[in-house]
This record gives C-alpha cells, sequence and structure tokens, in this order.
C-alpha cells in the first residue's frame, strides 16, 4: 500500500483504537450493550449433585425461542432426578437396534441414513472421550433416536421426563442418550453429530468421575469442549462481558446457571473457556490429575488445589487475565465501523494496485511497440540493400572482356605427343 492510502488509513483507525481505550478502562459496565440475539437455542443442563429439597424433577432453564438465544444448538441436558430408582425403559415397537458391543442404537428403519454417521463415529468419540479423562469410560450405553421431539418424549424413563427445551438428554446415571433428528424450533439448525458427542462427553465424564458431584459450570462447559462445538456468538459474548466486566463469578454457576437470558449466554461462554484453560496443552496432566482426585471422592475446591497447586479463586484469577489478553480487542473486531474501515483500506489499496498494474501494462505496450518499430526499421534496410546495383568506375587501361577473349584466342597453347596422340596440357 502506497504512503498515501498508508496515512489514511492509520487515520481511520486511530479513532477506534481510542474508542475502545476508553471502553476498556472508563465505560460502566451496566452502559456495555448487551450482545445481540443468537440464531440458535443449545443447552446442557447437567447437574451431578444430589437435587436440593424441594428441586423439581428437572434443572430450572429458559424455554426461549432460537430466534432470541445464544445457548449452544443442540440443547443437551441431562435431567436432575428426585429419589428413587430409574430403570431403562422398554425399547420402542417396529425400532432397529445396532448393537457395537459398548453402545446400542436404538432407531426406525426408515431414519438409518441419518443414524448411520453416528455409528461410523462413535468409536473414535469413545477413544477421544478415554484420552481427555485419563480412564475408561463409556463402557455399555444405549442410544435411543427418535424422529421428533415429541416421539422422544416418550422414550424417557419413569419419573424422569425430560426438558421439553432439549434435542438432546443424557440420563448419565442409566447410560441412556435420547436424540431427536428433528429439531424442537421449526427452521432451527440443528447438528446431530454435535449432540450426540455433547451428550457422550456427560455420559463419560459421570463415568470417569463414578456419579462424583462436580459444579454446574465444570460439567457443562465440558461436554461443550470435548464435543467439539464452536460457536461464533459464545466467543462474542464472551468478548462482550470481558470489556464490560460483566463476567459471573464461578461460585454463582456451582449449581445453577441464571435464569435471564442474557445472563445465561454469558454463563455457557464462560464454562466452557473455562474448561478450555484448564485442559491447555501444557496442563492436560493436572486436567487428568483433577480427574482422578474427583473420582476418589474429594471436594472440587480441594481436587483443583491437589492438581494445578493453587486454589480455586487463584485459578479463577488467572482464567480472568488470560481471557482479558484474548477478548479486549474482539469487540473491535465485530464493530460495523472497524468493517468499514477494512473496507475503505482494501478499496484504496486495490485503486492503488490497478493503478500500479495499469502503469506497468503501458510500459510493457511501449517496449514492445519500440521492438516492432526496430524491426520493420530492419526490414526496411534488407529490402533497399537488395535494390542497389555496384557499378565500378573504368579504369584508363582496362581492357574489354571481347578483346581479351580474342586475346586468349591468339595466344599459342602448348601440347604433346603421347602413343602417337597429341594432348594439350592445362
Amino acid at each position: 500500500m502506497g504512503r498515501l492510502a498508508a496515512r489514511l488509513f492509520v487515520w481511520c483507525l486511530l479513532p477506534l483504537l481510542l474508542l475502545v481505550a476508553g471502553s476498556a478502562f472508563a465505560v460502566p459496565s451496566d452502559l456495555i450493550p448487551p450482545p445481540p440475539p443468537p440464531a440458535e437455542i443449545r443447552e446442557g443442563h447437567t447437574e451431578l449433585a444430589a437435587p436440593r429439597a424441594g428441586a423439581g424433577s428437572t434443572e430450572d432453564a429458559v424455554d426461549t425461542a432460537p430466534t432470541v438465544s445464544t445457548l449452544p444448538s443442540s440443547v443437551s441436558d441431562e435431567p436432575r432426578v428426585g429419589r428413587g430408582v430409574l430403570r431403562l425403559p422398554p425399547i420402542p415397537a417396529g425400532f432397529n437396534s445396532k448393537d457395537l458391543g459398548w453402545i446400542r442404537f436404538i432407531y426406525h428403519p426408515s431414519s438409518l441414513e441419518r443414524v448411520q454417521p453416528l455409528i461410523d463415529q462413535a468409536q473414535a468419540v469413545r477413544h477421544d472421550l478415554t484420552e481427555r479423562l485419563g480412564f475408561p469410560v463409556l463402557s455399555e450405553v444405549r442410544v435411543e433416536i427418535a424422529r421428533t421431539p415429541g416421539e422422544m418424549a416418550t422414550f424417557a424413563p419413569s419419573g424422569a421426563p425430560y426438558p421439553e427445551y432439549a434435542a438432546g438428554v443424557a440420563y448419565s446415571e442409566l447410560g441412556l442418550v435420547l436424540l431427536s433428528l428433528a429439531p424442537i424450533h421449526a427452521g432451527q439448525e440443528q447438528d446431530l453429530g454435535e449432540v450426540f458427542r455433547h451428550e457422550l462427553a456427560h455420559v463419560a465424564l459421570h463415568d470417569a468421575l463414578n456419579g462424583q458431584s462436580v459444579p454446574r459450570w465444570f460439567n457443562e462447559g465440558f461436554a461443550v469442549f470435548a464435543s467439539g462445538e464452536s460457536s461464533f456468538a459464545r466467543m462474542k459474548t464472551l468478548s462482550m462481558s470481558t470489556v464490560g466486566g460483566s463476567l459471573i463469578p464461578l461460585h454463582e454457576l456451582e449449581r445453577s446457571f441464571p435464569n435471564d437470558e442474557t445472563k445465561a449466554q454469558v454463563a455457557y461462554a464462560e464454562a466452557v473457556d473455562v474448561v478450555r484453560f484448564l485442559v491447555r496443552r501444557e496442563d492436560i496432566h493436572r486436567f487428568r490429575s483433577l480427574v482422578t482426585e474427583l473420582r476418589e471422592g474429594k471436594a472440587f475446591e480441594q481436587a483443583v488445589l491437589d492438581a494445578y497447586a493453587v486454589d480455586l479463586a487463584t485459578l479463577e484469577l488467572e482464567w480472568r487475565d488470560d481471557a482479558s489478553r484474548r477478548y479486549t480487542f474482539v469487540p473491535l473486531l465485530l464493530s460495523g465501523t472497524f468493517f468499514w474501515v477494512i473496507a475503505l483500506g482494501l478499496a484504496v489499496w486495490a485503486w492503488r494496485r490497478r493503478k500500479r498494474r495499469d502503469k506497468l501494462t503501458l510500459q510493457k505496450w511501449a517496449r514492445e511497440e519500440a521492438v516492432e518499430d526496430l524491426q520493420r526499421a530492419r526490414l526496411a534496410l534488407r529490402t533497399e540493400a537488395a535494390r542497389v546495383h555496384i557499378v565500378l568506375a573504368k579504369a584508363a587501361n582496362e581492357v574489354p572482356v571481347a578483346q581479351l577473349a580474342a586475346s586468349a584466342s591468339e595466344v599459342e597453347i602448348p601440347v604433346v605427343e603421347h602413343d602417337g596422340s597429341w594432348h594439350t596440357l592445362h
């Protein structure tokens, strides 16, 4: 980019940098606008801890349309059940069964094309979860795939109905996963593979911990992280919360997530990012150690201290510091003004590039014309040379050709005789 374009780009970008710096240090959190409504709904209400007195059959949840929620699209849940013994429901009549030894798929024959990708990836998902957790998991799982959410409701165990807003449910104590081929809301996008991996992650964590209780944010964050789900809206939510100072303390997410839609979005974004922070490549051995400590029955905070050598409060501060470094400038990158500046810079760059390209083209044409002119000049010189007759001036003593021929005839030519015949010498 030329000097003029560079100056123009810097002058346009400078006010935006000043705006971001002011918002990070001077703007109160209550003046930061909440993130825009998402285009998909997705939860993952999972609570391994025993319910408090008076708790209902399912976890508290926000039932919202997909047009006003940034919760994960697969809507994965593990219902909080009350006292009593749960039993696996009978296999629905007319459904097929595919048994892989450790996992059994139950589906309607008409659904095989949709179910086959889940069957193909099941072993790889199990291997990945075993590697992450450091313990053999998913020894016995049953996955029932309904054609519609209404049909999925009939698959739920007696006494533990599934949350109505869920497209996938994990009953970890039973090793039971329920999935719906059709999304909860018409027109909603749903990745069945993501829901499947999410639910298996819930069951795998339950298996690795031997059913020991963990905070809500840890359980849900691990399920989203392990399933490989990515969300641009979730990243933007966490960015706005980091800049605006509206992150939620982890102790407030220990048992449940907020009912408020905006705060619930922040809670899910935090849960996933904190787990990502715990499972960083350099700390993967610490995460496995944490799972071991929890498996042995230690309290979560004590297990964190033993595995990471810092208490949970300090670990949370380290995560917040990491998040502030990674997400401070994301709102600027996502702002409309920034895109206009980038567009202007690209336009100037394109104009200067085209101008330079045109100049090079003109120079090329000029060189080609010069070469053609030189070739034409050389050709003209050759043509002219072919038409030239060289005439030599006659010297004073020059003898005419005819005279020379006559003189030659008068010159005596020597001859010799050999074997009775005469021969000329030449």
